[in-house]
């Protein structure tokens, strides 16, 4: 595996590390601190130094009945739980993500296809996989909310540079790309879209409808 070069930012690594990411957006940064030592051992220090500050912090008192409250809730919430093997048919993606249950590939275009993956939407934020065969190229799009994307085999280039696996990117509204797959294998994504792609151009408002994921 060629080294990483694209990371995701310090904001977005710190909200990971204090768990306060969305469950979508969560899932492709842990993608990407598995594939990635650097990012990883970064993550692992915020850890340490959010957990001596919590260490610093004044001891709050619990409520007397508190054991007894989470014991209830544990009952309520089912008693003996059962474990349900999750649905997930591909071994070779990162460790974190083999956990999540899959949905069927869907065709989203000639050469194109999506898997969403059973995490907790957010509003309208949302995680898949995107797989595009080598050559293929991606509407020119910008975005209506915030996307990530972390490619896990194969490559694409962009107007910002080229990623292969490890590689992260974040995109906004003020990002206009038209990604190509540049690998001679396909190119699988793992992506966080919060909101639709939008089209610009003047054949965009035509072809918007066709383009939801």
């Amino acid at each position: 595996m060629s080294a990483v070069r694209y990371f995701p930012s310090e904001e977005t690594l710190l909200a990971y590390a204090a768990g306060t990411l969305r469950p979508a957006e969560s899932v492709v940064v842990s993608a990407h601190v598995a594939m990635c030592a650097p990012s990883r051992d970064w993550v692992r220090t915020l850890a340490h130094v959010g957990g001596a500050l919590i260490d610093e912090l004044p001891e709050a008192e619990m409520q007397p009945d508190a054991l007894a409250l989470a014991l209830a809730r544990i009952d309520t919430d089912g008693g003996e739980a059962t474990l349900v093997p999750p649905l997930n048919d591909m071994p070779e993606l990162p460790e974190p993500l083999r956990h999540y249950a899959l949905a069927p590939w869907k065709t989203i275009g000639p050469g194109a296809k999506l898997r969403y993956i059973d995490v907790p939407r957010d509003g309208d934020c949302r995680v898949f996989l995107l797989k595009i065969e080598p050559g293929r190229k991606l509407p020119q799009h910008t975005h209506a909310g915030v996307e990530m994307t972390c490619v896990l085999t194969g490559a694409f280039a962009d107007e910002n540079g080229q990623y292969g696996p490890g590689d992260f990117e974040e995109a906004d509204e003020d990002v206009n790309h038209r990604p190509v797959v540049v690998s001679e294998e396909a190119c699988i994504c793992i992506v966080a879209l919060d909101g639709q792609i939008k089209l610009p151009g003047p054949f965009g408002w035509l072809l918007q409808p066709f383009v939801k994921l």
